[in-house]
């Protein structure tokens, strides 16, 4: 296992560059590890490796989750889209069910036996048996569709505005939504979504950064910064991003990865202590 370390640049900075849309600059190292906040300021944590594992290096990762044994992953881009079984250990693609070529493939959920994908533009989610990755129903829905989780009674969307949606999982109609803010000021360009322990991780988009947010408040409680794991990839191009979070709840393991990324790290978040 390797440390990545802890903060490089505090929250502050973070908020700044990502609502300019910018990835965040690096910065001089703290000079002591963070420490637990008493305030409601969000404290940046760090994280360790644990593992590495092949990733698909032509996948435009969306949407990224974990059931019995194996990872499922939604990909972009029109005419390249699809919903995938993928086998951790080589990653190799165990079974592949294509997404219609004039829509791009977006967020990804687990529902009652069915995968649960979004499109970009269109206001479609598709509905996969988990098992055979068969095509079922059909389910429309308005605005853009970004990332998608779920918890024990809802569906949790994000569509790239500083705001979490839920919805119903069988007719995926709006029940309502909460802005998200960090140190209380929104923060937009929340990406692909994982459901954790009770609370919701997320990609912020062009960032090497997850944060942890507070679905009943929509509060961002902490920002993780996993840019070691972006240079130690060094992406040639803007699209590869980080992207895609998994959780194996059963194992205690988190999986993170990024738009074509040949790699899928297994990461522990390191808690202020």
């Amino acid at each position: 296992m390797i440390a990545v370390g802890l903060a490089l640049a505090g929250p502050a900075v973070f908020v700044r560059a990502a609502e300019a849309g910018q990835a965040v600059p690096a910065a001089k190292p703290a000079p002591s590890p963070v420490a637990t906040s008493t305030s409601d300021k969000a404290p940046m944590l760090g994280a360790t490796i644990v593992a590495r594992y092949p990733h698909d290096p032509r996948a435009f990762t969306e949407g990224l989750l974990w059931h019995d044994g194996a990872l499922y992953e939604s990909t972009g881009q029109e005419g390249a889209s699809d919903v995938r079984r993928v086998d951790l250990a080589s990653g190799k693609i165990l079974a592949r069910a294509t997404i219609p070529p004039a829509q791009f493939g977006e967020g990804l959920a687990l529902w009652a036996g069915q995968l649960i994908s979004l499109t970009w533009h269109d206001g479609i989610a598709h509905h996969w048996d988990v098992r055979t990755l068969k095509p079922g129903s059909r389910a429309r829905y308005t605005g853009e569709g970004w990332g998608l989780t779920a918890d024990a009674t809802r569906l949790i969307q994000s569509d790239g505005s500083p705001t979490l949606i839920f919805r119903d999982p069988k007719t995926l109609a709006e029940r309502s939504r909460v802005p998200v803010t960090i140190d209380g000021r929104p923060l937009r360009d929340i990406n692909e979504l994982e459901y954790v322990r009770g609370a919701v991780l997320a990609n912020v988009w062009r960032t090497g950064f997850l944060v942890r947010i507070d679905p009943a408040t929509g509060r961002v409680t902490a920002v993780i910064d996993l840019r070691p794991l972006v240079a130690e990839i060094g992406p040639t191009g803007t699209d590869s991003v980080l992207n895609g979070i998994a959780w194996d709840a059963k194992g205690d393991r988190l999986f993170v990865t990024g738009k074509y990324w040949p790699t899928l790290f297994e990461i522990r978040i390191d808690e202020p202590r």
